[in-house]
């Protein structure tokens, strides 16, 4: 599975390497507010719900290129074909960009298990924790490999194994409850499945080489404590 994503995402249809994934995946994250207030502008949609939505996902993704320029990624350095940055965009970090389409075209009209003010008072916490959550593993990760290779077994590592998907799947989980439809969840099932699991089992296999990552491994979660 990951070879197969790697290839559509990094290889496809082969060619010159323009761009790093880096670019594309910026490109999208960047954009995310001007598009979903573009959204607002075009269907006159002025409603909290709208405004909440942007200051979620697009405030999301201003914060993601502040991580980028701090603390980049060396993952998405790579340079990739045409294709597959086409593919990248198309396959994945676009369908993002539905969940506020559907939402701020009312193309949907939620009806939340609980009071509007209730749910979004959830919505934005798990996206304000996961945030947190996501920006501090990567930064302690970043950084502390700049200084010593190795397992990270403390911080935010100490009681779970992968903080940063975990960070991840609560802000795009707040995203799809905000949204309250079934073609978020489904989008996110591909994606927390088909990469984040895949990942997340690959590290694993990396990570076991260290000669402590059996106790490490006993003593921690994957990505809930008490829980998974």
């Amino acid at each position: 599975m990951r070879r197969f994503t790697d290839y559509l995402v990094g290889d496809f249809l082969g060619g010159p390497r323009p761009w790093t994934l880096a670019w594309v995946i910026n490109f999208q994250k960047a954009g995310t507010f001007f598009f979903l207030g573009l959204l607002i502008w075009y269907y006159h949609n002025t409603s909290t719900a709208a405004w909440i939505y942007l200051a979620m996902h697009g405030s999301y993704g201003l914060v993601w290129i502040l991580k980028d320029v701090a603390f980049p990624d060396p993952g998405w350095q790579k340079k990739v074909t045409i294709g597959g940055g086409i593919n990248a965009f198309v396959g994945v970090l676009g369908w993002y960009w539905v969940f506020g389409w559907l939402l701020i075209s009312r193309t949907v009209q939620p009806h939340y298990p609980l009071p509007d003010y209730a749910w979004y008072c959830l919505c934005i916490s798990l996206c304000m924790l996961g945030s947190v959550i996501m920006i501090a593993a990567d930064a302690q990760k970043y950084f502390t490999l700049r200084v010593k290779r190795g397992l990270i077994t403390d911080g935010m590592h100490r009681y779970i194994r992968h903080p940063n998907y975990l960070g991840e799947m609560m802000i795009y989980g707040s995203f799809a409850l905000m949204v309250w439809h079934w073609l978020p969840v489904l989008v996110l099932a591909w994606v927390w499945l088909g990469l984040f699991a895949v990942n997340m089992v690959m590290k694993e296999a990396s990570m076991s080489r260290y000669p402590e990552w059996a106790a490490y491994k006993k003593r921690s979660w994957w990505l809930v404590p008490g829980v998974l």
